[in-house]
């Protein structure tokens, strides 16, 4: 058994900034399913939003912000994320994050305008913003004796006491297959998203929402699952592996386009490629559909080579390496499943419904995205809930608690681990929710995917029992439960609003609820 105070699943911007802090105060195992590096924060290409220009506002941000989320946004929540944002924008910058400023400029950044934005307030490190932000963050942990790394360990299951409360986690060791026990006075899930339970996602390989479907197996409120948010452009290649066109792109005047030539998002929306996601991946969701086409164009060759390479260098790069030098060629985009509006239900300060359990960054609902996230607010909730979490758990931390009744789970089961099993059934789950819980829905496709999952997840689940663990075992059965949500979530609301579109509901009704489902 590994004792620590803090107890962090999960290494992007989230679980890392709170490392940090809560090594401030006491112990922390800092668990990562692979390498520090590996999450979404580490591909983030747009920025993060946050009021430093005089002529913005903190009202015209939260305004934004909530326009986007389509009438679900928590007020209050989103008031204070974005009151708390510049003062944790300087803490990144005093731990060495380094903001692209303007030309010749040593103070004054340069600000970006992504969609649904009405003021240029995205801070960016050229392109690489997420890469930038992982950098220093990690150079931080690793010099920090307070701070242990497991890498290369995947959470397997929460631990719950007799009165209910979170002692820890069940956690696999990739490297030696065997299974540990680490408990903690805070446990906190910041496990990122779930991307990978759909067939095509923007995501890295490890977002599959294994502290969702933690936290969901263990009795906890999850919120809002049907608000998946597909990024519009996500690069159309056979050799290209979800690497996603940054909206910032087209916040410097890139153009949709079929394949004919034609603009078309001025049909769906006045603010054009600018509007907010859920529109602009409907237009082209719509258009794909009407067509039989595979991808539309996003024009931005009508910005100079020089600009481009200054303003877009990692996305010159990489489509220049697919044979699309963007300065001439028009870029062929699809449609990507990116980010999770829904999660494991918190508070203000990070609390789920079950007690010393918090959730932080994209594992999370807090309501300040709403049926919608504005673009670049991701990595602004991550580091604004770190500093709410860490404050809250100080009080956890002079707590004594009994010992814990547990044992380790026997990883010497009956049937051995079969890679090519738990490949077709991982394939058949994303095939299923890209067909059926995609960007347009409707009852008669909701109803077919849930019968098809329970059958699925009833099949994934005898078998996860009976076989010794994996990693690849454990994420099929994280995105089985990932799929079960959303579909839970997706027949109870009875209306299209932002995310979810149901072609048999296309109206909005006049009440916004979350849908709040749990496993009991």
């Amino acid at each position: 058994m590994i004792k620590s105070d803090y107890l962090i699943i999960g290494s992007g911007i989230a679980g890392l900034s709170l490392a940090l802090k809560a090594s401030k105060s006491g112990s922390v195992s800092l668990i990562t399913k692979k390498k520090l590096f590996d999450s979404a924060t580490g591909k983030a290409q747009g920025g993060i939003a946050c009021v430093t220009d005089k002529s913005d506002s903190f009202e015209a941000h939260a305004r934004d912000t909530m326009v986007s989320g389509a009438g679900l946004c928590n007020e209050k929540m989103v008031e204070k994320m974005v009151a708390e944002g510049p003062e944790r924008i300087r803490e990144l910058i005093s731990l060495g994050v380094e903001f692209t400023k303007k030309n010749n400029s040593d103070s004054e950044f340069e600000l970006a305008l992504e969609g649904g934005h009405g003021k240029r307030r995205i801070l960016h490190a050229g392109d690489i913003t997420g890469n930038e932000i992982e950098r220093v963050l990690i150079k931080n942990i690793k010099k920090n004796k307070n701070i242990d790394v497991y890498e290369d360990h995947t959470a397997i299951d929460l631990i719950l006491d007799e009165d209910i409360v979170c002692r820890g986690v069940y956690i696999l060791s990739n490297k030696n297959n065997n299974t540990e026990i680490f408990e903690a006075k805070v446990t906190v899930l910041a496990c990122g998203g779930a991307g990978r339970t759909y067939l095509y996602t923007s995501n890295p390989d490890v977002a599959t929402g294994d502290g969702i479907a933690m936290a969901y197996r263990a009795g906890a409120n999850i919120a809002n699952m049907e608000f998946v948010q597909f990024h519009p452009t996500c690069l159309c290649s056979s050799n290209a592996n979800s690497f996603l066109i940054s909206e910032a792109v087209r916040g410097e005047g890139a153009v949709l386009k079929l394949k004919n030539g034609e603009s078309f998002v001025e049909k769906y929306s006045p603010q054009k490629e600018l509007a907010p996601r859920d529109i602009v991946a409907r237009a082209i969701d719509s258009e794909l559909k009407s067509s039989g086409e595979n991808f539309v164009y996003l024009d931005i060759t009508a910005k100079s080579k020089d600009f481009l390479i200054k303003r877009f260098p990692n996305i010159y790069a990489k489509c220049f390496e697919y044979g699309i030098d963007i300065s001439k060629d028009m870029i062929p985009v699809v449609p990507a499943a990116h980010f999770f509006c829904g999660g494991v239900a918190i508070d203000e300060n990070g609390r789920t419904t079950i007690k010393n359990l918090y959730a932080a960054g994209e594992t999370a609902c807090s309501g300040v995205h709403g049926a919608n996230r504005l673009a670049s607010n991701s990595l602004l909730e991550g580091i604004v809930y770190a500093e709410r979490i860490y404050e809250d758990s100080l009080q956890f931390l002079r707590k004594e608690y009994s010992e814990i009744d547990v044992e380790p789970v026997n990883n010497a089961q009956s049937l051995a681990n079969e890679p090519a099993v738990f490949a077709r059934k991982r394939e058949a789950v994303r095939q299923l929710a890209w067909d059926y819980l995609g960007i347009s829905r409707s009852d008669e496709r909701l109803l077919k995917a849930q019968r098809r999952i329970d059958i699925l997840k009833t099949e994934i689940e005898q078998y996860f029992k009976n076989a010794s663990f994996s990693m690849d075992g454990i994420e099929l059965r994280n995105i089985a439960f990932v799929a079960e949500m959303i579909v839970r979530s997706a027949i109870q609301r009875k209306e299209s609003r932002g995310l979810h579109f149901n072609t048999d509901y296309p109206f909005m009704l006049p009440d916004a609820k979350n849908t709040i489902i749990n496993i009991k």
